[in-house]
């Protein structure tokens, strides 16, 4: 289920509705010195602090971009900074890695990320596992994308895909005789 500011919108409203309902019932409560008066001025703070809540996350604190043509990729290993791998579909082709891995800058960046080395740059590379031979895995990079961690809507990032790789991954591919809808491989090891 993928949330929308527009649905914190309708929610932050109808919360919103509840604390004034809440409000005015604490009231009476009050007026008729009911014995859960304290109990609903309790309820009608949280209620206003839920609302509050609501309300931020309706006004779009959180974007999530969809690059068309883009495939689902998992992220095997991100120190929290300045470098990123994702591994991909063996099956993938070059326009679908590039849609990806301009989905993954998107997704993986974050004002929390700082930079090492003076490296001002976000690297995220994406790989498939090939495995030669039982009990063997081999990690091949198809690409990589660096992105600017100082500015979010930059839209300068380099973009660079190996065709070394591509070749590597084809010759495996007929070796191996990989389906067109090959499963996301997920290395844990």
């Amino acid at each position: 289920m993928n949330l929308t500011s527009l649905d914190f919108s309708t929610y932050a409203q109808w919360s919103g509705i509840l604390t004034i309902v809440c409000f005015l019932l604490a009231i009476l409560a009050f007026i008729l010195q009911w014995g859960i008066r304290f109990r609903l001025v309790g309820v009608t703070g949280f209620m206003g602090v839920l609302t509050a809540g609501l309300f931020a996350l309706g006004l779009g604190l959180f974007t999530h971009t969809v690059i068309p043509g883009a495939v689902r990729f998992a992220l095997v290993y991100d120190n929290g900074a300045t470098q990123a791998v994702i591994t991909v579909p063996k099956s993938i082709t070059e326009t679908e890695l590039d849609a990806t891995l301009r989905q993954a800058a998107s997704d993986l960046y974050s004002y929390g990320r700082n930079s090492i080395g003076g490296d001002n740059n976000l690297t995220i590379r994406a790989r498939v596992l090939l495995h030669p031979e039982s009990g063997v895995s081999l990690p091949v990079y198809l690409g990589q994308v660096k992105r600017s961690l100082s500015n979010r809507d930059s839209e300068q990032m380099q973009i660079e895909l190996f065709p070394e790789s591509f070749a590597k991954l084809e010759n495996y591919a007929k070796d191996e005789k990989i389906p067109k809808n090959s499963q996301l491989e997920i290395f844990t090891g």
